[in-house]
């Protein structure tokens, strides 16, 4: 199914009035209200801005995609707004907000709910979409860039649907004081190990990092009593710049495929302990599938 086929003109504001994404929310919201009487308006609000709290839905790329589970409806509601000017929001990456669009569902419909996330993300990723759907002059024009874009909503969940594509990596010859910078800098516990040409090598995580302190961990635990002639992360500190990725690195990482189905790579996940997952394509680096991902995308929403 073409994602322009989930848009209703009623259900289109090509030209925003409010300046706030908060205001643009309650815009869209007024919508639905009036396509679906005895909508409790603002405990749908609530919700919304409840999810907004949790975590932004700005999504970069000047789309946001604000939403929340609801039994104040009984199909899912996609309600989009443009403005023309942008909003005043903070983004992600500085492109302003122009693209506004608001997502409610019954839990019983999950799967669809996240697929049209993904699809929407899709859209939004492609160069000159956004543009485009702000030139539209009305919203039959806005919905059709959309059908134009032949943007699908696949049928099942992937691993295309929820991995993050920004992955931080690191090359074997980068220092230790490189990666704990890095690791610090975008809050990571592990990092991917690349060559120069993207193709992934292996792993290093803050475990790594602390036994490189501690290569005598085990007799430190099997004798609490055990002495040591210097501070061993004193004497890491003074060899920050000196050791290599390439000494510290492990080999043994999973991998998959965009295009694999999410519920194996969960079911592998859990089976083997694992907290990531690469996706490579052709033995390249493209994304990374974290745990805690799936907990925020499908079980919180």
């Amino acid at each position: 199914m073409r994602l322009g086929n989930l848009l209703k003109e009623n259900l289109v504001i090509e030209n925003l009035k409010g300046t706030t994404k908060k205001e643009a929310i309650d815009e869209l919201l007024n919508l639905i209200k009036k396509d679906r009487p005895g909508f409790d308006l603002e405990s749908v609000r609530d919700l919304v801005l409840e999810r907004e709290e949790i975590e932004d839905t700005s999504y970069g790329r000047g789309f946001a995609f604000p939403h929340a589970r609801t039994d104040e409806v009984v199909d899912m509601y996609v309600a989009l707004g443009i403005s023309k000017n942008g909003l005043e929001d903070k983004t992600p990456d500085g492109i302003p907000l122009s693209v506004v669009v608001l997502l409610l569902t019954p839990s019983h419909i999950s799967r669809l709910y996240l697929q049209t996330l993904s699809a929407f993300a899709a859209f939004a990723r492609t160069d000159g979409n956004l543009e485009k759907i702000k030139n539209a002059s009305n919203k039959f024009e806005v919905i059709n860039v959309i059908w134009q874009s032949a943007v699908t909503v696949d049928k099942e969940i992937t691993v295309n649907d929820i991995m993050r594509r920004d992955v931080a990596t690191v090359q074997p010859e980068d220092t230790l004081k490189h990666v704990a910078n890095m690791m610090f800098k975008h809050r990571l516990s592990a990092m991917a190990v690349v060559d120069s040409e993207n193709r992934l090598l292996g792993q290093i995580t803050d475990r790594d990092l602390i036994q490189a302190a501690l290569p005598d961990f085990k007799a430190l635990i099997n004798n609490l009593n055990y002495s040591m002639d210097v501070e061993p992360f004193e004497e890491l500190l003074k060899q920050e710049d000196q050791i290599k990725v390439a000494q510290l690195y492990q080999t043994d990482h999973e991998i998959t495929t965009s295009d694999t189905r999410l519920v194996e790579v969960a079911a592998q996940m859990i089976f083997k302990n694992l907290r990531r997952v690469f996706v490579v394509h052709e033995e390249k680096l493209i994304g990374i599938l974290l745990r805690k991902d799936i907990v925020n995308m499908i079980i919180r929403g």
